[in-house]
């Protein structure tokens, strides 16, 4: 695949400004490990292999498991995840396929029985904000690096 175009280099200022909100979010208050599975959930759904690579190195950096990271494509058959990190990643999928499941209700509360209502507003600006992301990145064409040719 070849990348399309540098959105960063093209449009500099509004580049700065969503790299800017995303500085915030991961300073929230927000578990940054929690954050990362976020991310990396809506990045795998939105086909974006530039998000899934870093954000599956920045949680490692971290010291997530990368055995959590390996079950993120299926959180829903593994009991590794807490019932905060599956009501995340249930509202991620929900808000990430928006136009098919309309934010039902159900993952409202669920999440809603997981976050006070600041960090909800946290949760679903990050999952707004990685979908955005996702969307230049895979609209780019954008590479990640290949760790294994050096």
């Amino acid at each position: 695949m070849t990348p399309r175009m540098n959105i960063a280099a093209e449009a500099p200022a509004l580049y700065r400004t969503i790299r800017a909100m995303d500085g915030q979010i991961m300073e929230s208050g927000l578990d940054p490990a929690l954050l990362h599975l976020v991310k990396l959930r809506a990045s795998q759904i939105n086909g974006c292999a530039f998000c899934v690579d870093m954000h599956v190195q920045e949680a490692l950096e971290i010291g997530v498991p990368a055995q959590k990271l390996h079950l993120v494509a299926v959180w829903r058959e593994s009991p590794i995840f807490t019932a905060k990190e599956r009501a995340a990643l249930r509202w991620t999928e929900s808000l990430t396929h928006i136009s098919a499941t309309g934010a039902p209700d159900g993952d409202y509360e669920a999440v809603r029985a997981e976050f006070s209502k600041a960090e909800l507003a946290v949760l679903t600006v990050a999952i707004g904000a990685i979908n955005m992301l996702n969307r230049m990145g895979v609209a780019a064409r954008l590479q990640h690096p290949n760790r294994e040719r050096g």
